[in-house]
């Protein structure tokens, strides 16, 4: 093999390595944590902690971890607007506590939080009922007017 090809022949070789390299380097990784616990009487500390790595913090769907999910956070501020104009709270409270079938709530993307707030209220219904509500009414809350 001749010098000139041989240098063709590394450098296309070193290229489609280091691109490969790029490539896995930039693929975006959700990285799973243990449950922090929250005030269960403030939403929007909840929202935060919980919902905003993968909704932003805006509840527009922007969130950190977004472009590492299968299926894309929805756009939570249009809820209302996708249900004639009124908040379906019975169904965000339905999401959050795993009794709707949404493709990415309850995978290993999406936890179920209605499981998870089992946990951090040490088995407490009243606890999880007032997590519950008060997450849905801050997510009522960040919708478009």
């Amino acid at each position: 093999m001749s010098q000139r090809k041989f240098t063709w022949v590394l450098a296309v070789f070193l290229i489609s390595v280091c691109a490969a390299a790029l490539d896995q380097s930039s693929t975006p990784v959700v990285k799973h944590v243990p449950i922090k616990s929250t005030s269960p009487v403030s939403g929007h500390e909840m929202y935060i902690t919980y919902c905003a790595a993968c909704h932003g913090t805006d509840g527009k769907g922007g969130g950190p971890a977004a472009s590492a999910l299968k299926v894309p956070p929805p756009n939570l501020t249009l809820l209302s607007k996708s249900n004639g104009g009124k908040f379906p709270s019975d169904k965000v409270s339905a999401i959050l506590g795993g009794t709707a079938d949404l493709p990415a709530h309850g995978s290993k993307e999406m936890p179920v939080w209605g499981h998870l707030f089992w946990s951090v209220s040490h088995g407490s219904s009243g606890e999880v009922q007032l997590r519950m509500r008060n997450l849905t009414k801050y997510i009522e809350s960040l919708q478009e007017k």
